[in-house]
């Protein structure tokens, strides 16, 4: 009989069994048995092919296991690629705390988050923190979180402030850079400078996500071989027109789709 035990497919020698007695063997401590999907609290008989799921409660699953999980859930090509994807990230509010945590959730291999400021209580109307992060440095607040995610992603950070002098040293590692200011003087620098000095780079930045405008005219568009921008390339933070939480999420989704795609060799948009 053959089984998938938490994602792996596991052979046994009776052609029945329960689920309980599969919980002795494999995970006596599990507090919740999901069985096809469903959460099962009684000792149910098992089918040939079914899946099974064991979880103790609080339990960091360890890397192989969430390995076998993420490459089930992606296929192993697929899961390879993002595996061994590394992403950069300048700019840790509205746009980058969100991507960080979807780059993190797919399991991209490395992530190197770049921003010199602290979490105050007014980024939390967009931003991916909690109370509790007011006042830390928001690389140490957004690893805290992603370590919670994905213990297995490597996270580096760096708490500087990007120049120009500092951000082919910085990125000279990575293949995408995600630009996530709020600034757009410091997105064109990053954007002009990468463009100009890392050749080899993606870039995928945002213009336009202010307001409560319309879902539909957060775009994707490709400007040259390795530029994509995301937004509605028009609305800015104003009077009546604020940074809010909905817009950047969806402009953060559009950018780590973006990343996605590209780390899979695919460059339309």
């Amino acid at each position: 009989m053959k089984l998938y035990i938490n994602e792996k497919i596991m052979s046994f020698e009776k052609k029945s069994y329960r689920s309980y007695e599969i919980k002795e063997m494999i995970k006596k401590d599990a507090d919740i048995i999901i069985v096809n999907g469903f959460p099962e609290k009684d000792d149910v008989e098992l089918k040939d092919g079914d899946n099974i799921v064991f979880i103790k409660k609080g339990e960091i699953p360890d890397a192989e296991e969430l390995e076998a999980v993420m490459m089930a859930r992606h296929t192993p090509g697929v899961h390879k690629k993002i595996r061994d994807a590394v992403v950069g990230i300048a700019g840790l509010g509205g746009l980058g705390s969100n991507v960080a945590i979807h780059l993190a959730r797919i399991g991209v291999g490395k992530l190197v988050l770049v921003d010199f400021d602290l979490v105050v209580p007014s980024n939390l109307n967009r931003q991916q923190y909690y109370v509790r992060h007011i006042g830390m440095k928001k690389t140490e607040a957004i690893k805290e979180i992603l370590q919670e995610i994905n213990p297995f992603v490597e996270i580096e950070t760096k708490d500087i402030y990007l120049t120009e002098d500092n951000i082919t040293e910085i990125f000279n590692n990575v293949g995408i850079i995600v630009e996530a200011f709020d600034n757009p003087l410091c997105k064109a620098y990053l954007i002009n400078k990468v463009m100009h000095d890392m050749p080899d780079k993606y870039v995928v930045a945002a213009s336009g996500i202010a307001g409560f405008f319309s879902n539909n005219i957060i775009k994707t568009r490709k400007i040259g071989e390795k530029l994509y921008l995301i937004g509605d390339n028009k609305s800015e933070a104003k009077q009546n027109s604020g940074l809010m939480a909905p817009r950047a999420a969806l402009a953060a989704s559009h950018q780590s789709n973006t990343v996605l795609r590209i780390i899979l060799g695919e460059y339309g948009v």
